[in-house]
């Protein structure tokens, strides 16, 4: 076995950084057996002839004459560093390159779909790069992102600076070396997921944003969706993405190979400086130290806020994460509000009439730049025609009938767009995407009554196996789909025994073997990595060890008072909250922020600017102080015992509010079976349950 980390000391060296957990970088797992290509996991199987078959096939009919992607991620290289691997401040590796070095062998592997490894391969590219001779360059392979730079007279604007401290900060280095130390004079996010502004801190210095010696730009909302996206859910989002991003997968021909717009997140330090200008208009022009930008606001788009960036000095169009070689999610699988497809293509189509027209470089947050009108061009009405197909044709179907229990099987790009690279579903996928569109229409109801309130898997699954005659007979009739190559038919029986039967361990082993062979042949990372995942944890079952801790000063900062109210309702049991009923009053005077929050019904609201005439207790604290609370750096009781908060009327309320709350853990089951019968003796959680929720980090969604 190549693969010898057993699960509990694996999990433990995962959460060695917090924020790889929630990312999904995760602990930088090394395969040795990666380059002689050998399984990791002795459980594990080999392409079977059916998968192999199909990847021959692909290999004959994609269109891999069409080299130019290849051509365009090399143009303008300038060095790479002498290093692959960068370390976290915390001791941990951070960002391991060198882990993926199998797929450079010039090897075909029939456990990847030819496309994805293609696509793997090319976001192998790791150095500095030159886009605009002497203005603008971007630093790839450091991170899920591109870090960008754009000479200025005096020093450099840096566009989205990558997820981790650690990770930008090692660009910044090989920047001024290669060309020159220049000071760093405007940062700008293009959007608010955490792999474009969670870096910042290693190019910046916050007393230099604040004072206003440094410009830190950003769209209209993007403060608020920084956090607020990652908050009511972020539990379940960051259990969820142990799967999406293949978080235990060694990074493998049969593992993990690369996360569709980057390699993989990095392990580092992310935090968050907030922006001293707002880009508000849908279109806004703005000279920073002599280079001109105009922005384009997206909202609604890849991210709910994003803006792209047009530099007519250079004729560059900067197209954030809206155009990167690949088509998006509409839903992400780790869990997110379902995206608008058609305002996404309309928001492409302004871009090439406003900007395509006349641009001689398009670069992005991910990918690599593309040259010439007629390229940028071709690229553009490629992506704009993908997502404009995907949400016209699946209403198209839905209008004539066609569910979203259907349409994963009949929605279809054309011929025309399935020949183009920049079509192909690398992030997102066909099958879920398509549903996507139809739930953010019509939402998740088939429109059949027996669908509307089903029983849970876990009640539904023992009458089918009673009815197909009991185990046995449905692990051979599965063990006789899964030789004839008949994976899907074989996962619908076998998926129903597991549920039914979560203890039982061939019939685990079995629907483990069919997700490996799905997986291996998925194009999609995600959604390879989702069967690869489950198949992972299918036979070892979910992994164990401490917590993670994602939560870091910038980002609690960011939370206003109002998103850590909302979350305590979400956290709180309402069970435990029967019959309780009073009105506390908050009050943050170093804000001026004021609250009502009120028990009422086993319900948990508030309200913004408003206070109860004759409230149950009142609680006066400064923001400042409540920040610490909610980081975990301090509690009430402790600051009350400091003279730092103030409770006046009957303190009960506080203490029937604190009983109600709930420690949200992922450590619950995605698939069954898969818990330990004992749990692990670990260290009994201090947490104050006032501290906010983890967060789930929205890198590459």
């Amino acid at each position: 076995m190549n693969f010898t980390i057993s699960k509990m000391a694996f999990a433990v060296s995962l959460m060695a950084s917090s924020f790889a957990f929630a990312a999904g970088g995760g602990g930088v797992v090394v395969d040795p057996g990666a380059m002689e290509g050998k399984h990791f996991d002795p459980k594990g199987q080999a392409p079977s002839s059916y998968t192999v078959d199909l990847q021959n096939n692909l290999r004959k009919t994609l269109p891999f004459e069409d080299k130019r992607d290849f051509e365009e991620s090399k143009k303008g290289f300038i060095a790479a560093p002498t290093y692959k691997s960068i370390m976290a401040d915390a001791g941990n590796v951070a960002w391991d390159m060198g882990s993926y070095d199998f797929l450079l062998q010039g090897k075909d592997f029939d456990s990847v779909h030819p496309s994805l490894q293609r696509q793997a391969i090319l976001n192998m590219g790791y150095g500095l790069y030159e886009v605009v001779p002497e203005k603008i360059y971007q630093v790839r392979g450091f991170d899920l992102a591109n870090i960008s730079f754009i000479k200025t007279n005096t020093g450099w604007i840096v566009f989205d600076p990558l997820t981790a401290k650690e990770t930008a900060r090692a660009a910044l280095e090989l920047v001024n070396e290669k060309l020159g130390k220049r000071p760093v004079v405007a940062v700008v996010y293009s959007h608010s997921h955490g792999d474009h502004f969670g870096g910042v801190r290693g190019v910046v210095d916050e007393a230099d944003v604040k004072s206003g010696k440094v410009k830190v730009i950003a769209p209209v909302g993007f403060m608020d969706h920084a956090v607020a996206e990652n908050v009511y859910a972020g539990n379940a989002m960051t259990r969820r993405m142990y799967f999406q991003y293949g978080v235990l997968l060694p990074r493998s021909p049969f593992g993990h190979v690369d996360q569709a717009i980057g390699k993989n997140t990095a392990a580092g330090s992310l935090g968050l400086i907030e922006p001293n200008v707002y880009i508000t208009q849908p279109f806004e022009t703005m000279t920073v130290d002599g280079v001109e930008m105009e922005f384009q606001n997206t909202p609604g788009t890849e991210a709910p806020a994003e803006m792209n960036t047009y530099f007519p000095q250079f004729k560059a169009f900067w197209a954030a994460e809206n155009i990167t070689a690949t088509i998006h999610n509409i839903y992400t699988l780790r869990g997110a509000l379902v995206r608008d497809s058609l305002a996404w293509s309309k928001n492409i189509n302004n871009a090439l009439y406003r900007y395509g027209t006349q641009s001689e470089v398009m670069f992005a947050s991910h990918s690599w730049p593309r040259w010439g009108n007629e390229r940028i061009q071709e690229v553009m009405r490629t992506q704009r025609d993908s997502y404009a197909h995907l949400h016209n044709e699946v209403l198209h179907l839905a209008n004539n009938g066609v569910t979203i229990n259907e349409i994963q099987n009949v929605y279809k790009q054309p011929e025309s767009l399935k020949t183009q690279w920049a079509a192909h579903s690398y992030h997102g996928s066909e099958e879920h995407n398509s549903r996507a569109v139809i739930n953010r229409y019509l939402g998740y109801w088939d429109a059949n009554p027996a669908t509307l309130a089903p029983l849970s898997p876990r009640d539904s699954a023992p009458l089918y196996v009673e009815m197909m005659g009991g185990s046995a007979k449905i692990l051979a009739k599965g063990r006789e789909l899964y030789k004839q190559g008949k994976y899907r038919e074989a996962m619908e029986i076998v998926n129903k025994l597991v549920y039914a039967q979560p203890d039982n361990t061939a019939a685990k082993d079995l629907l483990a073997n069919i997700f490996e062979q799905i997986g291996y042949q998925k194009e999609s990372p995600s959604m390879r990595n989702s069967f690869l995942g489950a198949a992972y944890e299918l036979r070892h079952g979910m992994p164990s060890g401490a917590s993670p801790k994602s939560n870091g000063p910038d980002m609690i900062k960011a939370m206003t008072t109002e998103l850590w109210l909302n979350s305590l309702a979400i956290s709180m049991d309402s069970k435990k909250a029967a019959g309780m009923k009073f009105v506390i009053n908050l009050d943050t005077p170093d804000n001026g922020e004021k609250f009502v929050i009120e028990m009422s019904n086993s319900a948990l609201t508030n309200i913004k600017g408003q206070q109860a005439q004759d409230p149950t207790l009142t609680i006066t604290l400064n923001r400042s102080d409540l920040e610490q609370v909610m980081g975990g750096q301090t509690t009430f009781d402790k600051l009350l015992a400091e003279g730092k908060v103030k409770f006046v009327g009957d303190r009960k309320a506080f203490d029937q509010l604190r009983s109600t709350l709930t420690i949200f853990k992922p450590d619950f089951e995605l698939m069954p079976g898969t818990k330990p019968k004992t749990a692990p003796q670990v260290q009994k959680t201090t947490r104050d349950p006032f501290e906010a929720q983890e967060l789930a980090i929205t890198a590459g969604e």
